[in-house]
């Protein structure tokens, strides 16, 4: 299996996963463009107007997209809201189909979540082109920070004597709170913040200011390591999808 991508292209960070699945394009197809298929497996309900265009409707009534592609039974490609795309590619493949995504969206901290859930729904997608209910075996907190760590994801940005560690967490903010403890670092202070994150977790910001007793990339890696130990605390608590 080719390895999940991320890539940043105009602004905007894009995901790209590749899954085989052992089923005609048509029947994939179907998979992807139908609401009652679709609802069996994708993270919301539609209401499809399946056309180029045409308007997609989520389950909140009040998020909506546009088919900016259609290609059947190649691509189907929509926005979701103002900041998000999918596209969704079918190609035929020896025993199947190859089944490729690009989600292009603008929260770049949160995409081991988006990844994440996509794992989970593809998995569960295959499960029903094989006429099974979906059940999808991904470990959904294990894989969430493997996907951190191949993305680097929590890769610290220094700026002069302060550096930054934005980290989505597998945990709520409740869990989180009672380990941001206030801290000193190489000499520096660290200010900690909580924040909305995707949806599977808080969102921990940490800052550490300067002047630090030692080059400012060792307290980068000194802030980013206090931040693994933290979310690694944290990841006994189960990933809620």
């Amino acid at each position: 299996m080719t390895p999940d991508s991320l890539t940043l292209r105009d602004g905007r960070t894009v995901l790209r996963l590749e899954r085989p699945l052992p089923h005609p394009p048509e029947k994939v197809w179907r998979a992807l463009t139908t609401p009652e298929h679709l609802a069996q497996w994708f993270p919301s309900t539609v209401r499809l107007d399946l056309r180029q265009g045409g308007e997609i409707v989520f389950d909140d009534g009040d998020t909506r997209g546009v088919v900016t592609d259609l290609d059947p039974p190649r691509l189907f490609a929509f926005s979701w809201g103002d900041t998000d795309h999918l596209r969704w590619e079918v190609r035929p493949a020896d025993g199947g189909s190859l089944l490729v995504l690009h989600h292009a969206f603008t929260d770049h901290y949160g995409a081991a979540s988006f990844a994440t859930g996509w794992s989970a729904c593809v998995e569960g997608l295959s499960q029903v082109l094989a006429g099974e209910d979906p059940a999808p075996t991904v470990d959904m907190t294990a894989r969430h920070e493997d996907y951190v760590r191949e993305f680097t994801l929590d890769e610290p940005v220094i700026d002069g004597d302060a550096v930054r560690v934005e980290r989505q967490l597998t945990a709520p903010a409740d869990a989180a709170r009672p380990l941001l403890q206030p801290a000193l670092l190489a000499g520096g202070t660290v200010h900690w913040e909580l924040v909305e994150g995707t949806g599977h977790g808080a969102r921990l910001v940490a800052v550490a200011t300067g002047p630090f007793d030692v080059p400012v990339a060792d307290a980068a890696a000194a802030l980013r390591a206090r931040v693994q130990e933290i979310a690694t605390t944290l990841s006994a608590t189960p990933l809620r999808r």
